[in-house]
């Protein structure tokens, strides 16, 4: 199932506004053959339909979810890992994004004047359906909503810079997710595709993680409370590369979806 949150045109039913609903249609499908209907109230739990539907062009895609943080992990390929420079690490290694860096499908990537190396990094986002705390790797997977594609955007020069990752990666609009959560999907073994104005940057599995999406799980709720929505980026293969103005970047994830992002000036 295909989980959107979303600004829709208003009904007999509703106002204009912003709600949650299920994406429907043939997988594969190209948008103008989808439709979106709204759900009552959030998608955590049993769904209850409005009755409000539309055509899925006819509405705009949000964020489909504004977590209250986003955990992200550094050099989690291997191949990722040598290109930076550096050996993968024996433990995850997390750092933050806050919910402000978070953006939906079709919004803007917008680049810093502080800043003039700015980079994609397509990921796998997991989504946390229920509250985690100090979960086991065998019980991780049942506090996972679904998964969306993901762009941990970065300054690079930033990141050098600093020798941490907090301002690098925190700026606003730095967190593309989307278009959507897909809740059906075994996430083990999924192709990620970046591509920058067409053409293929990065193409790696999900299956060449260094740390698996339980593991993760596991290891972050050690540290800190996983709630409801919060977002889990797992890491990105290789392939990098920087970003300028007038550049549209997209994050192509087998099973779940295309998250697109156009790239303007601060």
């Amino acid at each position: 199932m295909r989980i959107a949150r979303f600004v829709h045109p208003g009904s007999a039913h509703a106002e204009a506004g912003v709600s949650w609903g299920t994406v429907e249609g043939p997988a594969g499908a190209s948008r103008d053959a989808l439709t979106v209907a709204a759900i009552d109230g959030h998608p955590f739990g049993s769904l209850t339909f409005t009755g409000d539907r539309w055509a899925l062009p006819d509405v705009r895609l949000l964020s489909p979810f504004l977590p209250s943080k986003v955990v992200a992990l550094g050099k989690n390929y291997a191949d990722h890992a040598q290109e930076m420079g550096g050996a993968a690490p024996t433990t995850p290694m997390i750092f933050l994004k806050p919910s402000t860096s978070v953006i939906g499908d079709g919004d803007a990537i917008r680049l810093p004047a502080s800043s003039s190396e700015v980079h994609y990094e397509g990921e796998l986002a997991v989504v946390i359906g229920t509250p985690a705390r100090s979960v086991a790797p065998e019980d991780a997977l049942r506090h996972v909503f679904g998964y969306a594609a993901a762009n941990d955007v970065t300054a690079r020069d930033q990141q050098r810079a600093d020798v941490q990752f907090t301002r690098a990666k925190g700026y606003d609009s730095f967190c593309p997710l989307g278009p959507w959560v897909e809740t059906v999907v075994d996430a083990s073994d999924l192709r990620i595709v970046t591509r920058v104005n067409g053409e293929v940057k990065q193409d790696g599995r999900t299956s060449q993680m260094i740390h698996d999406i339980a593991s993760q799980i596991a290891f972050v709720s050690g540290v800190m409370t996983l709630l409801p929505g919060d977002v889990i980026l797992t890491g990105t293969p290789a392939g990098v590369g920087p970003i300028v103005a007038g550049d549209t970047v997209s994050v192509e994830i087998e099973g779940i979806g295309t998250l697109t992002n156009p790239v303007v000036a601060a």
